[in-house]
């Protein structure tokens, strides 16, 4: 064997990429074993884009993985073998990861695998919880938790004007999602999703009449915003 090739097997992103061959391995078997003309058609067709995902995944989290360990003190790729709720969350994530396309679901996926990996004593029912939660939803429903965290913050960060106003917060929700503004039972669903599991409080309001201040404050709930950081990049 040559220098190269044992330098290569001893970079911190090949131990990366192990860990998250784990999760690929485990959602791929879950797969109905099929053959024949079928078997033929789905290798065609389906392998070749998952493959593709499965290979940019593992890649993203072995390269950010190799950045955290550059840039935070005491932070080592080596000791996440020995992290139980590392090792789990990466393993749920990749499952969903790689039946997903939708890119701001992927990120928040490799944001809550990096986030696990920084916190060690991150609670791990918690973890499931919001894993299930990207998997299940749309990015207009983090989209607008986000929103709602803060409004005003959130409008100054993507320069959107919200004049002081009496209405409601839905309001506030078309000014910032133009494209929402002939969806409303869409943009109700999605507020009332997020409300039922807790993430935001009064979600029934959204057409409730209210001042400038009230619209504007943040609507997120602790499980929420601890959501929104779970998911954020680190």
């Amino acid at each position: 064997m040559g220098d190269s090739q044992k330098k290569d097997l001893g970079k911190p992103k090949a131990k990366a990429g192990d860990i998250a061959h784990v999760g690929i391995k485990a959602g791929l078997s879950a797969i109905p074993v099929i053959g024949g003309p079928a078997a033929e058609i789905f290798s065609a067709i389906v392998t070749p884009p998952l493959v593709k995902r499965r290979d940019e995944w593992v890649e993203s989290i072995a390269r950010e993985l190799k950045e955290l360990e550059r840039k935070v003190e005491g932070f080592n790729i080596g000791n996440l073998s020995k992290n139980d709720v590392f090792i789990t969350t990466v393993t749920y994530a990749t499952t969903i990861a790689i039946r997903n396309h939708q890119r701001e679901k992927i990120d928040a996926l490799r944001n809550a695998v990096l986030n696990t990996a920084l916190s060690p004593g991150i609670e791990e029912d918690q973890v499931h919880m919001f894993l299930n939660y990207v998997d299940t939803f749309t990015p207009w429903h983090m989209r607008i938790l986000e929103l709602f965290d803060d409004p005003k913050g959130w409008a100054q960060r993507h320069s959107i004007a919200l004049p002081e106003f009496m209405g409601p917060r839905s309001t506030v929700l078309e000014l910032a999602f133009p494209e929402l503004a002939d969806k409303p039972d869409f943009y109700q669903q999605i507020v009332k999703d997020l409300s039922d599991r807790g993430l935001m409080s009064n979600g029934q309001s959204l057409n409730v009449m209210m001042t400038y201040g009230e619209a504007v404050a943040s609507r997120t709930t602790i499980a929420g915003k601890k959501f929104i950081r779970f998911i954020s990049r680190p």
